[in-house]
């Protein structure tokens, strides 16, 4: 398994050396190159509605000399993570997730969270296994269903039905660079991923509703 550091508001998840990280994060969305991935506590008092938000990051990974990590900010105390991981075959799936669901949503719905901390859902998901880009890609999608799958099973009734997610949730998939073509759920990869964030988020999740749900 991976290195995992706290030190509010930061927690660090070493991946160990160089990866792959494929994600839609605030500071390097897309496919990258990136050695750790970083979560930021944030609250609303830290975020402004005039604050340049990319600029304030740079400033925060500089301090830190982090300018390569790949980031997640989040309004969920950083100490309430979660770590799963799962080997099936050959393949070892690492997940790490921070989960709140103050700013929960329906999919196909929306509910205006105007005022409330954005408790979000962040996962990263590290694998052994060399993929190529489109196995990546796929490996995301099943990152994504079992985070669904997972706040699903948590039964968090919202007016519009049951929570699938949040209205900010972002998911980071890092992996070795490779030829691997095929991910799906028929594979060992893919039962390996969506089993480890499937366990992590479940966690959260359940915390969350057991302690900060009763407070709203």
């Amino acid at each position: 398994m991976s290195v995992l550091c706290v030190m509010r508001p930061w927690l660090e998840f070493d991946l160990g050396g160089p990866m792959s990280v494929l994600s839609w994060a605030i500071n390097r969305p897309g496919r990258v190159t990136a050695s750790r991935i970083l979560w930021r506590e944030v609250r609303n008092a830290d975020l402004p509605e005039d604050l340049d938000v990319d600029q304030w990051l740079r400033g925060e990974l500089r301090a830190r000399d982090a300018l390569d990590a790949v980031v997640f900010l989040t309004s969920r105390d950083i100490t309430c993570y979660h770590s799963a991981t799962a080997q099936v075959d050959d393949v070892m799936a690492q997940a790490v997730a921070t989960v709140g669901l103050s700013n929960a949503e329906r999919i196909g719905h929306r509910i205006d969270r105007t005022g409330h901390d954005w408790g979000t859902i962040n996962v990263a998901l590290r694998l052994n296994t060399p993929l190529s880009e489109a196995a990546q890609l796929e490996t995301l999608s099943l990152a994504v269903a079992a985070r669904t799958a997972a706040v699903m099973d948590a039964q968090y009734a919202l007016p519009t039905g049951i929570a699938t997610g949040t209205g900010t949730d972002c998911i980071a998939v890092a992996v070795p660079d490779g030829q691997a073509r095929y991910a799906g759920q028929h594979t060992p990869i893919g039962e390996a991923a969506g089993r480890a964030v499937y366990d992590a988020v479940s966690k959260g999740a359940t915390e969350w509703m057991n302690t900060v749900r009763r407070y709203l």
